[in-house]
């Protein structure tokens, strides 16, 4: 078991390395940790004492100050540093760096000097410290105008809003499942490394973003087709999006039926893409799921009888509602982190359409079971 402490644990990485570790119980232990911990010497040096792994993501992005950012970062680290000297710990560190480093900005000289300092307390120490130099990172969740340009387009474009582009740039992307999933091989192994490239897993231009956010908006969004995805940073952009619309304002979206003499037909999905669709009765009081995925894109029809879907982030408290009914057939999409379940709550046995982008693999299922 290995106990792990992440400083900046609520910001964007953060919550997503925090909220991966959580999935594998056997292998990690969290220790927690609170912002305060920087102004109290007592409360650090409890936190470092416990962990055989600290994953240093605590840092300023942007402020109207540039050096406001450059002394903020140097002094986060400098309080780490501190703390590590004070109790002789001896945890592995990995260090949250950025290819801004070899720009010339405060914040990159802050996060490249950051990273000089823990590799000299490595050499001085002989502990393990890895500086990870990380591209341009997105993903659900992040906060626009500040983490990423993808978060920022995401949420204007989803208010119907056009973004602007200042820089037509070519961007190297990594998205934030992908970096989680490098953190923790890099925990494992205990890769010591004070100058770890992190690889890029994309490349696009700003302009080619912003084209692929409003193809979303007007397939999906619009008009609830799900869109052709060409890879998986398409699949991964696709699922970034989803998470930046107002799903409360946008769901239940209710089908159009088309009734003659014979009875009813309703279009129940149209895509881009194949995927697995599935068929279930459910009889009443029963409810079905209580269950999140990462990476798979999911749509609940009910097409007979009553039923409430419930949604809730993970990591968060607010439960979303939505009341759907055969009468008015209509469909609920599941944001990846979103824990989800259906239950009838009516007299009469409930008819539900389930489509998934993915055949379900045993294997391989990205589906974990945690109660709304």
């Amino acid at each position: 078991m290995i106990k792990v402490g992440i400083t900046g644990q609520a910001g964007f990485v953060g919550t997503h390395l925090y909220n991966t570790l959580k999935l594998y119980k056997e292998e990690f232990e969290l220790v927690r940790f609170d912002r305060s911990c920087f102004e109290k010497e007592d409360q650090m040096d409890a936190f470092v004492q416990q962990c055989d792994a600290i994953v240093h993501l605590a840092a300023m992005n942007r402020h109207n100050n540039a050096n406001v950012i450059y002394q903020t970062n140097m002094s986060l680290v400098q309080s780490l540093v501190a703390s590590l000297k004070r109790t002789s710990a001896r945890p592995h560190v990995i260090f949250s760096s950025s290819t801004q480093e070899g720009k010339d900005n405060l914040y990159g000289k802050s996060k490249k000097e950051g990273r000089f300092l823990l590799a000299g307390w490595s050499e001085a120490t002989g502990a393990a410290v890895t500086g990870m130099v990380i591209p341009n990172v997105f993903g659900p969740f992040g906060k626009p105008f500040y983490n990423s340009v993808v978060a920022t387009f995401c949420t204007q474009v989803t208010k119907g809003e056009t973004p602007e582009i200042h820089v037509d740039g070519s961007l190297k992307l990594i998205y934030v499942g992908e970096l989680v999933q490098e953190i923790i091989n890099v925990i494992k192994k205990k890769t010591a490394d004070s100058n770890y490239m992190v690889p890029h897993t994309a490349k696009a231009k700003v302009s080619e973003i912003l084209s692929l956010l409003q193809k979303y908006k007007a397939e999906y969004q619009d008009k609830g087709m799900i869109p052709a995805l060409a890879d998986s940073f398409e699949l991964n952009l696709f699922n970034t999006f989803r998470c930046y619309m107002d799903i409360v304002r946008h769901f239940p979206v209710k089908f159009t039926q088309h009734t003659d003499p014979r009875g009813a037909f309703v279009e129940v999905i149209r895509l881009g893409m194949g995927g697995q669709v599935s068929f279930s009765t459910t009889v009443s009081g029963i409810t079905r799921g209580n269950h999140f995925h990462t990476r798979k894109i999911e749509r609940f029809a009910v097409i007979k009888g009553e039923a409430l879907i419930q949604l809730r982030r993970i990591s968060t408290d607010e439960v979303l509602n939505f009341q759907l009914s055969g009468n008015e057939p209509a469909y609920v999409d599941m944001p990846v982190w979103y824990t989800h379940n259906i239950k009838n709550t009516g007299n009469e046995d409930l008819y539900t359409i389930f489509w998934i982008n993915e055949f379900y693999n045993p294997e391989d299922p990205d589906t974990f079971f945690e109660d709304v």
